[in-house]
């Protein structure tokens, strides 16, 4: 399966369970990799037989910075289930979001949340 990859989309969202990060808000970077076969598109030159990744990019946009959720990992799944219901080429995806900042005591590099799903298993 062939692939595109989005690499760290930042965007300023306000995620998390502590009270302050749903009023300040911070950084999130997110990943996505969509499988799909670009062969058409690439024989064809013709991005009709492809993914717009500016496009997929101002959906994740979107999601992240007009919706608010306690768990990042409801960010990713609400990425992923959008990226399959809006791009039926893309048969599989991968999300990735972080978050380099949480508010923990300790000082660490952030923390993350992958998930993986494909258009059969839904």
């Amino acid at each position: 399966m062939d692939k595109i990859r989005i690499e760290r989309l930042e965007c300023y969202g306000y995620h998390g369970v502590f009270p302050e990060e749903n009023r300040l808000g911070q950084r999130f970077y997110i990943d996505v990799e969509m499988g799909l076969d670009l062969r058409p598109a690439g024989t064809e030159d013709d991005l009709t037989r492809s993914v717009n990744y500016a496009d997929v990019c101002l959906l994740i946009q979107e999601i992240v910075e007009l919706n608010r959720f306690q768990l990042i990992e409801t960010v990713a799944e609400t990425i992923a289930s959008r990226v399959l219901d809006t791009y039926t080429i893309v048969e599989e995806t991968t999300v990735r979001v972080t978050k380099p900042h949480p508010p923990v005591p300790v000082r660490f590099g952030g923390v993350s949340v992958e998930i993986h799903r494909r258009r059969d298993d839904r």
